[in-house]
C-alpha cells in the first residue's frame, strides 16, 4: 500500500513538473555547492532521502540559429556539423573523418508495466532523452582543414541503439545496447555496407535501465573492454537481474570469451586510455534518491578485479542502508574512486587530451562531458569541463571549459560525448541541440 501511494504521488508530481509548474512536496535540496562534490576527497553529507524524489527538470531545446556555448576565456566555439539526429557518442578515425552515433535507448523492453519507468520516461521527455534512435553512424569529413565539416553521409545503419566506436586492425567494433559487433574498414571509407560480425553478446533486456555500451581496444588489438550500466538505481529490480552489469567487461578477441575486469560501477562510459599511466579510465554516474548532494559522479582508473561498491557501498565504504541484504564483504573491499566529478552531472564523456593544441597546460589532462543532473536543487552539470593531470593522476581543481547550456532555467542542449579530433581540437556531441561542437584556443597556445 505504501509503494501504491508513493508511486500515486510521483505521477502527481510529474504531472504537475510536466505542465510546467515547480511543486516540491518535500523540499530537499543541498546543502554544499556542488564544487564541493569535486575531487580526490569530496564532501559526503549524510544521506537525506525523502518520500518523494527531488525532480528539477531543466526543460531542453536546441539552439537558436546562430547561437552557441559560451567556451573559456583564451577559447573560441564554433559548430563543426549541424543537423545532426540527437548525436551522442564521437570516435575520430585515423585519417581524421569523425563518426557519430545517432543513437538513444531502445524501445522499451520491460515485460510488465512499470509506474516508475513511466514516469522515467514524462521526465526524460521533458529534458530531450526521449527522442527515437536513429540506429546509425554518421561520417563527418572536414577535407579543407577549416574547422567546419563540409561532409556528412550516412556511414553505418540498421544499428541497435548503438553507442561505443573503435578501431582496431581494420576492423571497427560497434557497442550496439545488446551485443558488439565488428565491421571491415579501411582507410578513407565513406559507408560501410557489409552485415557485420557478432563479436559476443551484452547484457541487454527484458529491462535494461542503462542501456549505453561504451567499447575500447587494447594497444596490442587482441582485447576490448566494453561497459555495462546497472538495471536499476540500487538494485531494486533484484540482483539475479545485474549479472555481468555496473561493470567493465574484458573481451578476449580470439576466443571471443568474456570475463567480468571491475565491477561495482553502477553506469560507467567514457571508457580512455591514460596517455602517461596507460591505465584505463571511466566515468561513472552513481546513484540518486538520497539527497542533491550524494551521490557524486566520478572517474577513476579501473583495476583489474576492482570493485567498487555499487549498490552496497559508495565512494568507498559508505554503506547504502537501501540496500538488502547488506554484503559487508563486498563493503570492506570497496576501491574508493580516483576523482569526483560532482553530485548527478551525469558526466558521460571522458578523453585524455593527447594533442598539442591547447599547450602544455592541458597536456594529458581530461576532458568531461556533463550531461546535466535532472534530480538536483539547484541544478549541476550542464557543461564540459577539464581537469588537469600529471604522471597519470589528477593534478588539481577542475576548470569550465564549455558553459552555457542553461539559460533562463531552460537547457539549450546537452552536452555527452568528447573527443580530440586530428588537428587537437576538442569535439563535443550535444545530443539535444543536434550539433557537435569544435573547441580551439583563440590564438596558438606557447
Amino acid at each position: 500500500m505504501r509503494r501504491f501511494f508513493r508511486n500515486l504521488l510521483l505521477l502527481i508530481l510529474v504531472l504537475l513538473v510536466a505542465a510546467g509548474a515547480y511543486v516540491y512536496f518535500d523540499r530537499e535540496s543541498a546543502t554544499l555547492n556542488a564544487e564541493e562534490g569535486y575531487g580526490p576527497n569530496p564532501k559526503l553529507p549524510d544521506p537525506n532521502p525523502t518520500f518523494i524524489p527531488t525532480v528539477n527538470i531543466a526543460e531542453a531545446s536546441s539552439w537558436p540559429k546562430g547561437e552557441t556555448p559560451t567556451a573559456a576565456l583564451g577559447m573560441k566555439v564554433n559548430a563543426f556539423a549541424e543537423g545532426l539526429d540527437h548525436p551522442r557518442w564521437l570516435h575520430v578515425l585515423p585519417n581524421g573523418d569523425v563518426l557519430v552515433a545517432e543513437t538513444n535507448k531502445p524501445a522499451m523492453e520491460e515485460t510488465e508495466l512499470s509506474v516508475k519507468g513511466w514516469i522515467m520516461g514524462l521526465v526524460m521527455g521533458r529534458a530531450g532523452a526521449n527522442a527515437t534512435s536513429a540506429n546509425r553512424i554518421v561520417l563527418l569529413r572536414d577535407a579543407d582543414k577549416d574547422g567546419v565539416a563540409e561532409t556528412k553521409e550516412v556511414f553505418l545503419e540498421g544499428l541497435y541503439s548503438p553507442f561505443g566506436m573503435t578501431l582496431s586492425s581494420g576492423i571497427l567494433y560497434v557497442a550496439n545496447t545488446d551485443a558488439i559487433m565488428a565491421f571491415p574498414y579501411k582507410d578513407g571509407d565513406t559507408k560501410i555496407t557489409a552485415t557485420g560480425e557478432k563479436i559476443v553478446d551484452l547484457p541487454g533486456g527484458p529491462i535494461n535501465h542503462h542501456w549505453t555500451k561504451d567499447v575500447i581496444t587494447s594497444a596490442d588489438g587482441k582485447k576490448l573492454y566494453a561497459t555495462v550500466g546497472s538495471n536499476s538505481n540500487v538494485g531494486e529490480n533484484g540482483m539475479q537481474n545485474e549479472t555481468d552489469r555496473a561493470a567493465v567487461l574484458e573481451i578476449d578477441l580470439a576466443t571471443k570469451k568474456t570475463r567480468l575486469f571491475a565491477s561495482g560501477l553502477r553506469n560507467p562510459n567514457g571508457l580512455s586510455w591514460n596517455p602517461q599511466s596507460g591505465a584505463l579510465w571511466v566515468a561513472v554516474n552513481e546513484r540518486d534518491e538520497i539527497g542533491s548532494d550524494l551521490v557524486p559522479d566520478y572517474m577513476t582508473s579501473v583495476k583489474d578485479g576492482g570493485f567498487y561498491g555499487w549498490p552496497y557501498s559508495y565512494y568507498g565504504q559508505h554503506v547504502d542502508s537501501r540496500v538488502s541484504p547488506p554484503r559487508p564483504d563486498l563493503v570492506e573491499k570497496a576501491l574508493v574512486p580516483d576523482y569526483a566529478l560532482g553530485p548527478h552531472t551525469a558526466s558521460l564523456g571522458l578523453t585524455f587530451n593527447t594533442g598539442t593544441l591547447f599547450g602544455a597546460n592541458y597536456a594529458n589532462g581530461a576532458f568531461v562531458g556533463q550531461h546535466g543532473s535532472w534530480n538536483r536543487i539547484p541544478r549541476s552539470g550542464y557543461k564540459v569541463i577539464f581537469v588537469p593531470f600529471a604522471d597519470g593522476k589528477p593534478s588539481g581543481a577542475p576548470h569550465d571549459i564549455l558553459t552555457g547550456f542553461v539559460r533562463d532555467d531552460k537547457a539549450l542542449g546537452r552536452p555527452v560525448g568528447v573527443a580530440i579530433d586530428k588537428q587537437g581540437a576538442l569535439l563535443v556531441a550535444d545530443d539535444v541541440g543536434n550539433v557537435i561542437w569544435r573547441v580551439t584556443p583563440k590564438a596558438p597556445a606557447s
